[in-house]
């Protein structure tokens, strides 16, 4: 397998491996340039879509359309039923219909929908557009996942989810939270949200209009257009990336066809493949591990400004110190991500990250000041959010051939989100500022997403050495077809191939 960073073979390889080192170098990096700053435009968007609802209550929403405070928490939360069921039938199709027009068509899709929200008129119709708005971005992030697995080695994807992931991790601090979505988005989202929100307020009665109809009409429409942009942006395949010479297209698919056999597309859809994913045991760890950690990282995405206003903090203050975990969150998640991918690892940094989280929730429980209660959200959120990258791309890693792949990263964020829905019931407001049961709850998965990335490492390195001793039974039925043999195995076997490293 090529290295991209490992400057020691470098210093040895003939001239010939030294071209094709700096080759594929240079072809990351265009490649980096070409689709990151699409996916993190396309994800960023699919936040601030979703979060405008809460700058449009503040403008008036509520009390134009004379919605209680229980209809507009449905009108909040119905957006994630669609959202979930979508996630895998999405995944599933991407290849088959093709990125470069399916993400595009769910982005014009939902900036329609976040359009027509400004033109409702009743709780009904207001219902009616948060249900088919997150039927088209529930896909979103887990198509994201998918889609760069299929242009970059399993040593190199967690860095490339955590630089999209956090670039987009800019949210809560900003806009207090008004929604049980997945709460990766941070910050950026929040101050394009609130910034364009409160510039879009001013055209309050213009066309009769009110201010919040206009924050989805404008906001909807520019989503719409990045979306239509997107279908002549957005490559399908190494081959369709602009500004990459023949060369350094075919080093892109050649140590992707190294890195991982089965990638080549003879395999097609059926539900046993589906199956195969659903019930291999790393697969259901993981699925496991995701629910707790969205139940942790949305708990602490939606209710940290509520948790540090509850220590006796200002509103203003409460706005300003929220930001320090999560910029601590934001830097930690790309250095983590980083040394996993270096290294080749996830297990251990998984374990690792998700020790600074104990530390965090255990430091919050035992606090007997505010200060020292504050400070103790500096380790839970990094410890929460950084992890997220790492497992990301370990599920991504570990399921092959694509079906299989495509349908455990669907999953994975299928138990995430639903970890989300979870988080929305854990901080009632009259069990502030301690919040003993939530943080007792979340001290404990902390601990088990620990205890599970070990687990699961374990059971990955028990399971590669087991391979290579079966490799003449496992391979022993493909023997006698010899030139398809191989192919056939690979598509069969998937990552039970024995030539198939699992990623611990």
């Amino acid at each position: 397998m090529f290295k991209v960073d490992d400057s020691s073979q470098s210093s040895t390889a003939s001239p010939s491996e030294e071209t094709l080192l700096q080759l594929e170098r240079r072809a990351v990096r265009k490649l980096d340039c070409a689709i990151l700053p699409i996916m993190t435009m396309f994800y960023l968007l699919s936040f601030l879509d979703r979060a405008n609802i809460g700058n449009a209550r503040i403008a008036g929403l509520q009390a134009d359309l004379g919605l209680t405070d229980h209809q507009y928490q449905i009108c909040v939360t119905v957006l994630f039923v669609p959202y979930i069921f979508a996630e895998l039938p999405a995944n599933l199709l991407l290849r088959r219909i093709g990125p470069k027009f399916l993400m595009p068509a769910l982005l014009t899709a939902w900036g329609i929908m976040v359009t027509l929200q400004g033109l409702v008129t009743s709780y009904a119709g207001l219902v009616v557009c948060r249900a088919f708005l997150g039927l088209v971005e529930g896909p979103m992030f887990p198509g994201i996942v998918l889609y760069l697995s299929g242009f970059y080695t399993r040593a190199e994807l967690s860095l490339r989810v955590a630089v999209f992931f956090s670039s987009a991790s800019v949210r809560e601090f900003v806009d207090p939270p008004t929604r049980p979505g997945p709460s990766y988005v941070l910050q950026l989202s929040g101050a394009f949200s609130g910034l364009l929100s409160a510039a879009i307020m001013n055209m309050d009665g213009i066309g009769g209009k009110a201010g919040w109809s206009w924050i989805f009409i404008l906001e909807g429409i520019f989503s719409a257009l990045v979306g239509i942009a997107g279908f002549f942006l957005t490559p399908s395949t190494p081959h369709e990336v602009l500004g990459l010479s023949e060369a350094e297209k075919d080093i892109l698919v050649r140590r992707l066809e190294i890195d991982r056999p089965s990638v080549s597309p003879n395999d097609h859809f059926s539900f046993l493949e589906v199956l195969k994913s659903l019930r291999s045991p790393h697969v259901i760890m993981v699925f496991i591990m995701f629910y707790m950690l969205g139940t942790t990282l949305y708990g602490l995405g939606l209710f940290l400004p509520s948790l540090v206003n509850q220590l006796g903090f200002s509103a203003t203050k409460t706005q300003l110190l929220s930001v320090g975990p999560f910029a601590a969150g934001f830097f930690v998640t790309l250095i983590s991500a980083y040394f996993s991918d270096r290294y080749n690892a996830r297990a251990l940094p998984t374990a690792l990250i998700s020790s600074m989280a104990v530390a965090g929730f255990a430091l919050y429980l035992k606090a007997e000041n505010k200060y020292v209660a504050y400070g103790a959200m500096f380790l839970a959120v990094p410890g929460v959010y950084a992890a997220a990258p790492v497992i990301s791309a370990w599920m991504a890693n570990n399921s092959e051939p694509y079906y299989r792949r495509a349908t455990s990263i669907a999953v994975g964020f299928i138990a995430t989100n639903s970890g989300g829905i979870t988080s929305t019931w854990l901080f009632p407001r009259n069990e502030g500022p301690n919040f003993t049961k939530a943080t007792i709850l979340n001290l404990v998965f902390s601990s088990l997403i620990l205890v599970g990335a070990l687990i699961n490492g374990i059971f990955l390195s028990y399971q590669n050495k087991n391979k290579l001793r079966r490799r003449v039974q496992l391979l022993g039925p493909y023997a006698e077809l010899k030139e398809t043999g191989s192919s056939k195995a690979w598509m069969e076997l998937g990552d039970r191939h024995p030539d198939f490293m699992y990623t611990i």
